[in-house]
């Protein structure tokens, strides 16, 4: 597997390459839809200007969230792109068999040959209930034994390599590698390389062990972002993947024309959370239903903690952000979430970072 696959390449005055997180976001007044068609354009947008990647987050039962499909929507997205990789950011393994996701992102990869990337996450990416509904089981497996087990079992799937004897060794992920090993075969042995993604130490010491490119989710978990890197990178072991360490982050960033607006809008995405962390969630919220909000000590306490990790303001304001959290993590890479009421805002957040940092054009 090719290193040029999972390192990138910065542009312009961009500290590392720059790439997009889309949990496709569903604002109030709007549909699943309008959501799904920002992100082609999104996709096609940041294609254009040169960001490294592009990837979709597993989310069930939030109204807010039309990503719970993330295969489906790369499949689309694939359709509508020819450069910029595309990839789960993540799929959360214990929510499916093995077996599923070999052939799922086998698929993809016959799609889009060589820019598909199987990013994989342990949490349910839910409630209790949902992933009780998910998994077919009222017990979660997310034990320390259980996700290392389940990534060994897909990474066989993609590699088609059980050994003889076992139960899975005449079952072949189909499109595979398998193809191009029967008689008149001509499938190509390439899989999508595989990342493992984290908010924790957990993830970060065992793709360190493994030898795999970690993402960290630094938009949600950032009080754990430099011991989860350090422990990464102190943990690394060289394998045919990578000879060093390969972290990126996910950060939050809006940019907005009015510096005002980026921070109307990230206390209508803090009024979301506060939703979504009480067992409420719903839509994204427009500014203006959070001006009406009455929010309670608590929430306000929440909401200031959340927006301290969010990067927004003017295009200045995010590039100077973005900057220091880069000097203060050595992330070697930045994926940008941005979150905001109207499909066009988001869109706008990209094109003002884009320009900030001196992008490409064409």
């Amino acid at each position: 597997m090719a290193a040029d696959e999972i390192r990138g390449t910065a542009h312009g005055t961009a500290p590392v390459p720059l790439s997009v997180l889309d949990l496709v976001t569903v604002g109030a007044g709007s549909t699943a839809t309008d959501a799904l068609r920002t992100s082609v354009g999104l996709s096609r947008f940041t294609e254009a200007r040169g960001f490294h990647r592009y990837w979709v987050a597993e989310h069930h039962s939030m109204p807010g969230v039309a990503s719970s499909s993330p295969a489906v929507i790369l499949a689309h997205l694939a359709a509508h792109t020819e450069r910029i990789r595309l990839g789960s950011g993540g799929v959360m393994l214990p929510n499916h068999a093995p077996l599923v996701i070999a052939e799922q992102f086998g698929t993809l990869e016959a799609l889009a040959p060589g820019r598909i990337d199987l990013g994989l996450g342990r949490a349910p990416g839910t409630d209790g209930a949902t992933a009780a509904a998910l998994r077919r089981s009222d017990t979660l497996n997310e034990g320390a034994d259980d996700f290392p087990q389940q990534l060994a079992e897909l990474t066989r799937f993609l590699d088609d390599d059980f050994p003889d004897g076992h139960p899975y060794s005449r079952i072949h992920a189909i499109p595979g590698p398998v193809q191009g090993s029967t008689p008149g075969g001509v499938q190509s042995p390439h899989r999508p390389p595989v990342w493992l993604l984290g908010s924790s130490g957990f993830s970060a010491r065992l793709a360190a062990m493994l030898g795999l490119p970690f993402a960290f989710a630094h938009h949600f978990s950032a009080q754990n972002t430099v011991p989860a890197l350090d422990l990464y990178r102190e943990n690394f072991r060289p394998s045919e993947v990578l000879d060093e360490p390969y972290a990126l982050i996910g950060v939050g960033a809006l940019a907005t024309d009015d510096e005002r607006e980026a921070r109307r809008q990230t206390r209508a995405m803090g009024l979301n959370m506060v939703r979504l962390r009480t067992g409420r969630p719903g839509l994204f919220p427009d500014p203006e239903e959070a001006e009406r909000h009455e929010f309670s000590p608590f929430e306000e306490d929440f909401i200031r903690s959340w927006s301290s990790n969010v990067v927004h303001g003017s295009a200045e304001e995010v590039r100077a952000g973005l900057d220091a959290l880069h000097k203060r993590t050595g992330a070697d890479e930045l994926m940008i979430t941005s979150h905001a009421h109207h499909g066009d805002l988001r869109l706008r957040s990209y094109e003002l970072i884009a320009d900030a940092y001196g992008l490409p054009t064409a």
